[in-house]
Parts: structure tokens; C-alpha cells; sequence
């Protein structure tokens, strides 16, 4: 069954600059990983600071995966380093 994640960040004004790459080298990172389906970056029209991203995967499993990538948690890592906070998500069914 496939599945939605929704991740959260707050990106202070003064380091989106520095986070586009980084959500650059994730996105094309993920788009080479078993199930993954799409993605997308959001900024919130009334709060610029509120990004987040939804992603596609085939099932949870493929999310798993990838969630364990060490390339990935280490560009994570970089990504909440900068913010000074972890990025949450929450993974979701087709209701």
C-alpha cells in the first residue's frame, strides 16, 4: 500500500538559502531509492519560515529503507544541524 510522509521544518529567513541544497542532494538521493514514488517542497504562503515536504513511497517498507540510508542521515543531519532542530514527520494511508 503506499504511503504519504509529511515532513516539518521551520527555516529561519536567514538560512533557506543555505537549506536548498541540502534538500537538493536529499531529493536526488531519494529519487535513485527502491519505491520511491515522488516528492515535493512546500513553503507556506502565510508563514515563509514553515517549509514541508511530502513524499510518496510504494509501502512502508521502501520508507524503512531508507529512513536507515547512512547518506541520507548524514545530509539530515547537516539539514537539522543548520535549523538547530529535528525534523518531524508522520507517515500516512490512503483513508
Amino acid at each position: 500500500m503506499a504511503i504519504k510522509v509529511i515532513l516539518y521544518r521551520r527555516v529561519p529567513a536567514e538560512k533557506s538559502n543555505d537549506l536548498k541544497p541540502l534538500l537538493l542532494e536529499m531529493r536526488s538521493l531519494a529519487m535513485s531509492q527502491p519505491g520511491y514514488v515522488s516528492g515535493e517542497t512546500l513553503m507556506n504562503a502565510d508563514d515563509p519560515e514553515e517549509y514541508i515536504v511530502i513524499s510518496t513511497w510504494s509501502n512502508e517498507d521502501n520508507w524503512n529503507e531508507w529512513l536507515k540510508n547512512e547518506v541520507r542521515m548524514d545530509i539530515q543531519d547537516r539539514i537539522d544541524q543548520l535549523l538547530g532542530r529535528r525534523t518531524m514527520y508522520q507517515v500516512y494511508y490512503n483513508a
